[in-house]
């Protein structure tokens, strides 16, 4: 019960800090230009019928009361409809879940996997500190952290496209005929037949994935490693092994539960900025996700996609930080919910 009313307490807090949230973005979205301008240039496309959509869209209104308009409908489940050129005024719902869903699958797996690699990796350096494997991931983590996620995805497509010339020229190119690494998006290639969802997996998220990971992973494990370290010289770590306890039992039991606490901080933070961080890999690797819903919506002053991005990206952040929140009691009994 008390865990019911902490969720409760928690999404009470949340929705005032999400609607001063969408009134900026709303603020700030309306000034990034007229959306109608590209219609507005074309001749022939009437005054009056231009009128008549800036009407029906509430252009021709205040901000004030366009946001609680824009609200009301929201809430009601309408986000809108498309006003980009091109578009035939499509429903902004389903092409934002539809690309946040692409998104979504490759972020969480990505964030996973370097999430259990930092943590583990951490944890070793820790507990063997100054030893080679502790330099080695300490250089590994800071030369991660020194490369731009573009640099690293661009430098990964192009080893990958070479690696798939040398497959091509040996003959070894799968039956259906795709590269064994795939550097474009999952729905330009052929994966039917048996094994294709696997080699989708493993073929088309392979290099997005990487890419994404290194700097996450880079973070994790320096975290991970410095709250090992600090817990390991805590007064009850000590006491435990005073009494004899195995170092197993010592690090597993006490020490490491504790140590994941600050990770746990990190990954809540770092899982809202590389959902919507993924622009830059997904315009590498053409993958039809956010980051290119975004880039197409900001080019073309496509309101209502921005504003659903917007409001879909601070959600998710606020559920990752609501999930960490619940965490820390779980790790640190000491931390109560009610």
């Amino acid at each position: 019960m008390n865990l019911v009313i902490y969720i409760l307490r928690r999404l009470a807090i949340s929705i005032p800090v999400l609607l001063v949230g969408t009134f900026l973005c709303f603020i700030m979205v309306a000034g990034t230009g007229d959306p109608l301008a590209e219609m507005k240039s074309n001749p022939a496309i009437s005054k009056e019928a231009i009128a008549q959509l800036a009407s029906q869209l509430g252009l021709d209104q205040s901000i004030v009361p366009r946001y609680f308009t824009w609200l009301g409908n929201f809430i009601t489940g309408d986000w809108g409809v498309s006003i980009a050129q091109g578009n035939a005024q499509a429903p902004v719902f389903p092409k934002v879940m539809a690309a946040f869903e692409v998104t979504l699958k490759l972020v969480v797996g990505a964030e996973i996997l370097a999430l259990i690699l930092g943590v583990l990796v951490g944890v070793v350096a820790a507990v063997k500190q100054y030893s080679i494997l502790d330099y080695i991931a300490t250089t590994l983590a800071f030369l991660l952290f020194s490369m731009p996620i573009f640099c690293v995805a661009i430098v990964l497509k192009g080893y990958a496209i070479q690696f798939n010339g040398w497959v091509r020229d040996l003959g070894l190119s799968d039956v259906l005929g795709n590269p064994w690494i795939r550097t474009t998006s999952p729905e330009s290639l052929n994966f039917n037949g048996p094994g294709g969802f696997l080699a989708s997996y493993v073929g088309a998220y392979l290099l997005p994935t990487l890419s994404i990971m290194a700097i996450s992973f880079a973070a994790y494990s320096r975290f991970q490693r410095a709250s090992m370290l600090e817990t390991l010289n805590a007064d009850y770590v000590r006491t435990a092994r005073a009494k004899g306890l195995a170092n197993g039992r010592v690090i597993f039991r006490h020490a490491f539960r504790n140590a994941l606490i600050p990770v746990t901080t990190l990954f809540s933070v770092n899982f809202g900025a590389v959902l919507s961080g993924a622009i830059i890999t997904e315009t590498v690797f053409n993958w039809n996700g956010m980051g290119k819903l975004l880039v197409e919506a900001v080019i073309k002053s496509d309101t209502q996609v921005m504003m659903g991005w917007l409001v879909l990206i601070a959600s998710s952040i606020i559920v990752a930080n609501l999930i960490a929140d619940l965490m820390y009691g779980i790790l640190d009994p000491r931390i109560r919910v009610g």
